[in-house]
């Protein structure tokens, strides 16, 4: 084989090799190619998708809020609950110390030993 059949022979194969890849490209975007009704449904599919994240963020932004409101109602409840338990304490407190008061005055009273009673204020 000289030098031309050599180059003749090269350039066939070249040439075949690139006619096959061709084929081979334009045979699998035949089967992979994407058809207009399926472009149209993966546009809507897109759409639907989009919408759907869209509420979910709104949905994250409400329960965001309302979680805040509740929080600050209970930090008040309890807060109104602490100072009830304050009241209730003194109350409690003050009606121990009329009753205290009401024994100590309803006591029998003390005679003197001239026989003259005798009132003692606490």
């Amino acid at each position: 084989m000289n030098r031309t059949e050599f180059i003749a022979l090269t350039a066939v194969i070249l040439f075949v090799a690139f006619v096959l890849g061709w084929f081979g490209h334009w045979l699998v975007h035949r089967f992979v190619r994407v058809k207009g009704s399926d472009m149209n449904e993966l546009d809507s599919m897109a759409q639907q998708l989009h919408d759907a994240e869209e509420q979910r963020d709104q949905a994250v932004d409400y329960y965001q809020k309302r979680e805040s409101q509740l929080t600050n109602n209970l930090h008040q409840t309890e807060a109104e609950l602490r100072a009830a338990m304050e009241g209730l304490r003194d109350a409690r407190q003050e009606a121990e110390e009329l009753r205290a008061y009401i024994e100590r005055m309803n006591q029998p009273a003390e005679t003197a030993e001239g026989g003259a009673p005798v009132f003692r204020r606490g």
